[in-house]
C-alpha cells in the first residue's frame, strides 16, 4: 500500500515538473509591447482611465490609435514616467 502511495507521489511530482518546464519555457512567454488603456492605468500606478485620457489629450503620452482599442507602447509609458509625469 505504501509503495503505491510513494509511486503516485513520484508520478505527480514528475508531471508537475514537466508542466512547470513547459510553462517556464522562455519561448512560450510573450511580453506585450503595448498595453490597453486600463492596463496602462495600472502600469502608471493606478491612475483612473479619465486621467490617462486627459494626459493623452494634452500630448504627454502618444498612443497608437491604429486599432479599435487605444494601445499605449510600454516604452512611451516608461518615457512619461522618467520625464516626471507632468500631471
Amino acid at each position: 500500500m505504501e509503495l503505491k502511495s510513494n509511486l503516485a507521489k513520484t508520478q505527480l511530482v514528475q508531471s508537475k515538473r514537466r508542466e512547470l518546464d513547459r510553462i517556464s519555457d522562455s519561448s512560450s512567454i510573450v511580453t506585450p509591447a503595448a498595453l490597453k488603456l486600463k492596463d496602462a492605468c495600472a502600469y502608471l500606478g493606478g491612475i483612473s482611465p479619465a486621467t490617462l485620457r486627459r494626459v493623452i489629450s494634452r500630448g504627454l503620452i502618444k498612443p497608437n490609435r491604429a486599432l479599435r482599442h487605444i494601445l499605449i507602447p510600454i516604452c512611451e509609458l516608461d518615457r512619461f514616467l522618467k520625464s516626471g509625469g507632468g500631471l
